[in-house]
């Protein structure tokens, strides 16, 4: 085929670049309820390949876009998020005692140098275990250049008890290099039960505000201006500061750590869910070009061509980013002693709790391609859409399977968080 030439694939970039304008165009209620509304807002990496895949269509070069696509969603994939834990000398860093990966803890110093623990869902995410500082080996004023401080993205600064001089210093010295860091109580459970044993007239709202406050003014004392502390529970991740302590994060990181960062949280809250969505489904364009793209083959007793494979990859990304898969759940029934079949009666999506094949996939875009029709005949109704899709166009059902698909893992999630946690 020439360059120069009208293809289906030419035409399924065209599909691609007029995603948001044929949402547009169509009236509300011509529009499938899975549709979402992507924001205006581009990271500058998004730009960049948006634009180049732009190119590459005026230049008709079709392969060309595909490639950039490809490219583009290998980037982003492999966007690195390295987490800095740090605190005090014996203050008991480790993340989780009961898991192997995680890092010892002990009531003497055991971390010696920096030492990183890859998230088990997202292994680009790295929290790193460091040093506790104020020890003889690793003064204060030498700590950040011992550890390497450049590489981190952010630093999470823990204490046990009280703040200290060490802890004070360690943030201005992290805030002068233009890096953020998060004072972290993270015991806050054994501190409120300490509490109610030793109080006449106990109130958890009373007694957390008071650890708040002393843990602030403790730091203000040390020169840290307008300190926010955050109280958490490693056990009860949904309980206590712990969400909003994600809220700030999330704020303050650049658009494509933020999505990183998100994609590896647990679903500690809807919100968090919510957002997994979001980046989910900002992707979804990029993804349904591919699989309808330069390697698709017809799909046995479909009108539409697709890689299968490369939707099985994204469909088991979702199920596994939603604690869907069978190992989460099983998991979640244990620690929230709510029974495994509870759980899965509240799951309605075909895929959860499975293993994604590709053989499922197909069964059920065999379902969904048949709403599809009416869809692409509602298109062809649009003078310059119809010109574009011409047929039952394979990225138009693609693109809307994979948002349907969507709504249901995430509808699921929240059902599952409300069943094992009340909320």
């Amino acid at each position: 085929m020439t360059s120069g030439s009208s293809s289906p694939r030419s035409a399924l970039i065209a599909a691609f670049l007029s995603h948001s304008a044929i949402q547009q165009t169509l009236l509300p209620n011509q529009l499938p309820q899975h549709q979402h509304q992507q924001s205006n807002t581009m990271s500058p990496m998004e730009s960049k390949a948006t634009e180049e895949i732009k190119k590459a269509l005026d230049n008709n070069d079709p392969g060309l876009a595909v490639s950039i696509t490809k490219k583009y969603l290998e980037d982003i994939n492999n966007i690195q998020l390295n987490i800095a834990v740090t605190g005090e000398s014996g203050c008991g860093k480790g993340i989780d005692n009961k898991d192997k990966r995680a890092a010892p803890t002990g009531v003497t110093e055991t971390t010696i140098e920096p030492e990183s623990f890859p998230d088990p869902r997202c292994p680009n995410v790295l929290i790193w275990d460091l040093p506790g500082i104020g020890t003889t080996k690793f003064p204060a004023d030498q700590y950040l250049e011992h550890v390497g401080f450049e590489k981190f993205d952010f630093f999470i600064i823990v204490s046990a008890d009280r703040f200290t001089e060490n802890d004070a210093k360690l943030a201005q010295e992290i805030k002068k290099m233009g890096k953020k860091f998060y004072f972290i109580r993270p015991k806050i459970d054994d501190n409120l039960r300490a509490a109610e044993r030793s109080q006449r007239t106990y109130d958890e709202g009373e007694t957390l505000q008071k650890i708040r406050e002393n843990c602030i003014q403790g730091l203000k004392d040390q020169g840290v201006t307008s300190p926010q502390v955050f109280l958490v529970s490693l056990l009860d991740l949904h309980k206590y500061d712990f969400p909003i302590l994600l809220v700030t994060i999330e704020r303050e990181m650049p658009s494509l750590k933020r999505d990183v960062l998100i994609l590896a949280l647990p679903n500690v809250c809807r919100s968090v869910i919510h957002k997994k969505k979001e980046v989910f489904s900002s992707r979804i364009m990029y993804y349904a070009l591919l699989s309808a793209g330069a390697t698709a083959i017809p799909v046995p007793g479909l009108s539409i061509a697709a890689n299968v494979g490369i939707l099985v990859s994204v469909l088991n990304t979702y199920v596994d980013g939603f604690g869907l898969d069978e190992k989460s759940l099983e998991k979640l029934s244990i620690d929230t002693k709510t029974p495994l079949p509870d759980l899965m009666e509240v799951m309605k999506c075909r895929l959860s709790g499975k293993v994604v094949t590709a053989e499922l996939v197909v069964k059920m875009l065999s379902n969904y391609s048949a709403g599809a029709s009416v869809l692409t005949a509602t298109l062809s109704l649009i003078p310059i859409v119809g010109a574009i899709v011409g047929s039952p166009l394979s990225y138009i059902t693609i693109n809307g399977f994979l948002c349907d698909t969507l709504d249901k893992l995430s509808v699921d999630a929240e059902n599952v968080l409300t069943e094992a946690l009340g909320i």
